[in-house]
């Protein structure tokens, strides 16, 4: 698959969206607050039942542009077909119950093209669904390398950014979790691909019950496997070998990244 024009300097956002009415205007709204203003914002609704449509085509701005599924399809698809559609230089991440501070696009932006870099990731912050904070603050390595990443998925995908002439089109598989550190996996194929930490909390990461993050510690394992069995192509040892670091790495990165401040 090609990439169609890039525009220059234009951030395509990925935003898929299932039934989160509840949350989309404030996360759309995050967006529009932005001190870098050439963006472009791609919902892409996997049928949603709720109000969904509603609230995205009651924001008249133009670069918000709204399409929805004939089927659901779930969140790799949905992610494929947003990517498909972007025009951007630029490609970043927002899912639609997720907030951006109001300079994150421009602090990132010139955060990579001071320093010639091609791929980064900042700190973020976590909320609970009231939208109040949680106390709880995310970081991650300086920066991360292929080998890094298959220890552990360090990058926040609400904060991520890739430059699109570096990397081309991505594109992975229907898999149901997990399809968010496929994008990383993808990216990494690159092998001198790496991902610098921007040091300011730019985002803020909500935390909701019925997340697949709750999951229970076999779903977690078998989602993991897949992730790396099927979607990665690793033979099944290296797949198990993958997963099990995962664990062992995702607890240390708790000790090492996470902090909270009360």
């Amino acid at each position: 698959m090609k990439q169609g024009e890039i525009v220059e300097g234009l951030v395509s956002i990925i935003m898929p969206s299932w039934n989160t009415g509840r949350f989309i205007a404030e996360s759309i709204q995050s967006v529009l607050e932005q001190t870098y203003a050439n963006w472009e914002l791609l919902i892409v609704d996997d049928c949603s039942s709720d109000n969904t449509e509603t609230i995205v085509k009651s924001f008249k701005d133009s670069r918000v542009k709204y399409f929805r599924n004939t089927k659901n399809s779930g969140a790799a698809l949905t992610r494929n077909r947003a990517l498909r559609e972007a025009k951007g230089e630029w490609v970043a991440f927002l899912d639609s119950d997720d907030l951006w501070n109001p300079k994150k696009l421009e602090l990132q932006i010139d955060f990579m093209k001071k320093n010639g870099y091609k791929f980064s990731y900042t700190q973020y912050e976590k909320i609970d669904e009231e939208s109040k904070p949680l106390h709880v603050y995310v970081s991650g390595p300086n920066k991360v390398d292929r080998r890094a990443i298959y220890h552990y998925d360090y990058i926040g995908q609400l904060t991520m950014m890739y430059n699109v002439e570096e990397f081309g089109l991505i594109q992975i598989k229907d898999i149901k979790k997990n399809n968010d550190y496929a994008i990383r996996l993808q990216l990494y194929k690159k092998p001198e691909a790496c991902a610098y930490l921007l040091k300011e909390n730019l985002a803020k990461y909500r935390v909701r019950k019925e997340s697949i993050s709750h999951d229970k510690f076999i779903k977690k394992l078998k989602s993991h496997f897949d992730l790396f069995h099927i979607c990665d192509k690793k033979g099944v040892v290296a797949a198990v070998w993958h997963t099990f670091c995962n664990l062992f790495f995702g607890v240390l990165k708790k000790l090492t990244y996470e902090r909270r401040v009360l």
